[in-house]
């Protein structure tokens, strides 16, 4: 079995933590590469629902190792809090790794994100309000702590005068928010620390050591390729490199070890805060509002309504090329079940220009009309279906459409909530 890199091939909420499960138990370890507990993936262990924010779906192996990379942003806390959960439900954590260079996210960067987006008015991102930006921000800025600052209280406090040397004048004069000191971060953050100690190490060496023992690695994304810093849809963007490129730098595993990327989207799209969205439907309107229902769509981290839309073929054209695509999972395909016809985006109208991938240019991309085809639905209920057979043609053509623009193959379909709502073309 090769290492794969898998992948949110739109904006997010694909559906990547329920494709992680059903291929992880092949895979000798699960590794997170980027953001931090901005992602939320849920996850099903003796029929108990789990989510999570920080640690990789990979736990629910206790033979594997879960592996939280160095381009991925910590919240101490968070990670306990998870680490708690699964032990009191007999779940082992003990073989979770934490890399020793994964930047730390204090609390000053929670108040930061708040009140820049509180700031922006109708201009905001629509974070998360998490951290996640100012962290990276100072990791740039080359004044970020990292986990192993936390394991010496003497380079942990003296790093920690230096951030809040910048910090907290912008906290108090441009944001009116109370500011910190060096103790006062200590006296929560060190505790944490000594209980993190025996889970943080050099994940670097300790991937590249269990790839040249023969095993295998599957590199679990964050949020998406619409999202990521250089690729998305900037500005409105999450702060790292969430597409497949991201996995390397952010495990320290080199490229001609991963030979798989399995991109996962919806088999029409959505989008959780600020930015064009194309082919967006509106709420009210009725397929808006089944689209929106019929697939839950509410966000695991913070609760909100996400947008919906009809599936987006220059989107899924953009992200094949970007990363590189190998393979793709159709996640809740069952949801277009209520629709007599469905709409399919096939290009861009772009002032009279057709785009058949996304748009570099921020304006023309903000300025796209979706030039839609519309197939036949198939008004069924196809959650029974475990084979691409037994799908009615209907929806086998849509899915072959899908192919077509994307210009890859679809592997996996999911036809339902469960484990076992899926059919397995292609995967070996």
């Amino acid at each position: 079995m090769p290492s794969t890199v898998l992948v949110g091939a739109q904006w997010g909420d694909e559906g990547k933590g329920k494709i992680c499960d059903l291929v992880a138990g092949d895979f000798d370890a699960v590794v997170r590469y980027s953001g931090g507990n901005n992602a939320g993936h849920t996850i099903v262990v003796n029929g108990k629902k789990y989510g999570l924010h920080q640690v990789p779906s990979g736990i629910m192996y206790s033979d594997h190792v879960s592996v939280i990379g160095n381009g991925c942003v910590v919240n101490p806390k968070v990670v306990l809090e998870e680490i708690d959960m699964f032990e009191a439900d007999g779940i082992t954590t003990k073989n979770l790794k934490i890399s020793g260079n994964a930047h730390v996210i204090m609390p000053y960067h929670i108040d930061l994100d708040g009140a820049f987006e509180q700031k922006l008015g109708k201009k905001n991102i629509g974070t998360t309000k998490r951290g996640i930006g100012p962290c990276y921000q100072d990791k740039m800025a080359r004044i970020g702590l990292r986990m192993q600052d936390m394991l010496d209280e003497t380079l942990f406090r003296d790093k920690l005068e230096t951030a809040l040397a910048r910090v907290n004048p912008e906290l108090e004069l441009i944001y009116n928010l109370p500011t910190y000191t060096v103790d006062q971060i200590c006296d929560e953050y060190l505790p944490m620390a000594e209980r993190l100690r025996p889970y943080i190490t050099e994940t670097s060496l300790l991937l590249n050591n269990m790839i040249d023992e023969g095993k295998n690695l599957l590199f679990e994304g964050a949020q998406a390729t619409l999202l990521d810093i250089d690729h998305g849809t900037y500005p409105y963007v999450t702060s790292s490199n969430c597409t497949a490129g991201g996995a390397i730098t952010g495990s320290g595993v080199g490229m001609k070890n991963v030979d798989r990327v399995l991109g996962v989207m919806k088999a029409y799209i959505t989008r959780v805060g600020s930015g064009p969205m194309p082919t967006e439907l509106s709420y009210e309107s009725e397929a808006g509002h089944t689209l929106t229902e019929e697939g839950y769509e509410y966000g695991v981290t913070t609760g909100r309504r996400r947008r919906c839309g009809w599936f987006d073929g220059p989107i899924a054209n953009y992200a094949s090329r970007v990363n590189g695509l190998t393979d793709i999972a159709v996640t809740k395909l069952d949801v277009l079940s209520a629709f007599d016809t469905i709409k399919v985006c096939v290009a861009y109208d772009v002032d009279g220009e057709r785009y058949t991938s996304v748009p570099e240019h921020q304006v023309r991309f903000e300025h796209a009309k979706p030039i839609y085809e519309e197939l036949p639905g198939w008004k069924c209920d196809i959650t029974g279906c475990r084979s691409f057979d037994e799908l009615p043609q209907e929806a086998q053509d849509y899915v072959a459409f899908i192919e077509d623009l994307a210009h890859t193959r679809v592997t996996f379909i999911g036809v339902g909530a469960g484990r076992e709502q899926i059919i397995n073309r292609f995967w070996k």
